[in-house]
This record gives structure tokens, sequence and C-alpha cells, in this order.
């Protein structure tokens, strides 16, 4: 079956799909965009992400071309057309395409939405069971990190370097402190079992796996500590992991080759994947 795309209000195949040369997501990645996860045919924490599609428009006076009930109804649609069991739908708007290349916003045009599908069983990855090694980078990143912009070229050089030496994700470093993963929110936990993990605010994405992990953890009546941490405190604690919408809850079991604890997923992290796991099944739509 051809894989369809959404793409301005047209469903077509994904071959078929295009947009301009001159559309400002190409030109000066003046976009945004989202990656919601597909568990059982169904949207995982979905209203999440539209909500932070929604403030990071807003953030760079983008306006949606569609309400976000009929953008999750696409989704939704994307979703059937495709046949998609388990996976994620890629969403992106940007500012749309002028009649010539200008930095200034441009009046009087429309903007562009398009989405996709990638088939991928988030569950029953293998890394999931083995752990993951990460890698540090310095964070090159601008200081609006808050905004999911499509302006990854940052994270791109990041996670390049960590594939180059056989790492599974690149944790960016910026004054001693790790910020975040290339695509991912990074947690310890502490040998006093508390849960660390940055605190929102333009220095990181706010996550939306993160977002429900935190929350998940102190329904439980785990302590969560939202503050920045070192290397040399990640090296030294009990446990690390890394979330995001495409790997839910991964254990990181290495910084820079140095193994954390005894190199392998540890209780705490293998109990919170499943408890998000039995989260996402039970309330995605």
């Amino acid at each position: 079956m051809d894989q369809i795309a959404y793409v301005n209000g047209s469903f077509v195949p994904l071959a078929e799909a295009k947009v301009s040369i001159l559309d400002r997501g190409f030109l000066f990645a003046d976009g945004i965009y989202e990656v919601a996860a597909v568990l059982d045919g169904r949207l995982v924490d979905n209203a999440s992400h539209l909500a932070r599609l929604k403030r990071s428009v807003g953030e760079i006076s983008l306006a949606l071309p569609e309400t976000l009930e009929r953008i999750a109804e696409i989704q939704k649609e994307l979703v059937a057309r495709n046949q998609l069991v388990n996976g994620m739908v890629y969403l992106e708007v940007t500012r749309g395409a002028d009649k010539v290349r200008d930095f200034a916003f441009p009046k009087g045009i429309a903007p562009t939405l398009i989405m996709f599908t990638t088939v991928k069983d988030i569950v029953n990855a293998p890394s999931a069971k083995t752990g993951i090694g990460v890698m540090t980078v310095p964070d090159l990143r601008w200081t609006r990190r808050d905004i999911k912009s499509v302006a990854l070229l940052a994270q791109v050089l990041a996670k390049q370097a960590a594939a180059e030496a056989g790492a599974g994700e690149a944790w960016m470093i910026e004054d001693g402190k790790v910020t975040e993963g290339g695509s991912s929110s990074a947690f310890i936990l502490t040998r006093d079992d508390v849960l660390v993990t940055r605190q929102n605010g333009s220095e990181i994405l706010p996550g939306c796996t993160r977002k429900a992990v935190v929350a998940l953890a102190e329904e439980r009546q785990l302590r969560v500590e939202e503050r920045a941490f070192s290397v040399e405190e990640a090296l030294a604690a009990k446990e690390a992991f890394i979330t995001s919408a495409t790997l839910f809850v991964q254990p990181v079991i290495s910084i820079d080759g140095k193994m954390i604890a005894n190199g392998k997923p540890g209780p705490m992290t293998n109990r919170l994947r499943e408890i998000y796991v039995d989260f996402a099944r039970a309330t995605a739509v």
C-alpha cells in the first residue's frame, strides 16, 4: 500500500507530496513541528502535543491554518488511511510560501500544513531492554529552545556526532550542566532515590513525555526535583534515562563511554517505562 501524506487540505501519496521551494519553512526554518506517537492505532498524549503546538506557533506569531480539533481529526484520518498500528505522526506548520525571499513576515499568504506517518514499534524497541550510551556535546542552539522550531541543525550535528561515536543519543551541555538530549529530555535517579530532570524554561523544550513521566512519578509518591544536573552527578547516579514521544522511557547506561552504576538499565527506569506504557495505552485516542 502506498503511504499517504497530508498537504494543505489534501491527502496524497507520499511520493507526490510537495511544497514550494519558496516555502519559509525551507528557506528560513520559519515553522513549528510536533511528533505524536501511535500505539495500537491510537494517538498517545495528543492533547499535550497540540497544546504545545498552539503555544509554539503563538510565540512566533504564526496562525494555524486549522483548528486544533480539525488537526486532530486529520491526524486520525491519516493513521486510518495508512493503516498505522504502531509508529508516529509528524506534523509541521510553516508561515507559507511568498513570491519572493524576504526575511520579514509576508502578508496575505496561507500557512503550510503537512503531515505524514512513520512505522515504529516503540514498546518493543530492543534498546529499551539493553539501554543506550549518550555522548556529551556543547549546546550550540539559540536561546528559545522552548519553541519547537524546525531549526534543528545544532541537534542534527549533535546526534550525528553521537552516531559516529556509537552512542544512541547526545546530551547537550551548557555552563557545565546537561540541558537535554538532541531529541529527548534527560533524567537521573540519585543515590537517595530522587528523580532529577531540568526545570522548564527557555533553555529546554517542555517535553510532553517528560511532563507525563513527572506526573506519573509524583502520583506514586516518588520524589522529583526539577533542576539542572552535571555530567559528574549523572555518572554518580543510580540510574539515568531519557524520554520522548518516539522512545517513551529509554534507559541510559553510559555517558561518554563511562558506565552509570553497573552499566545496565535500572529497576526504577524499567518500572517507569512500564507505567508510562500503561498510561499511553489507557489514554490514547
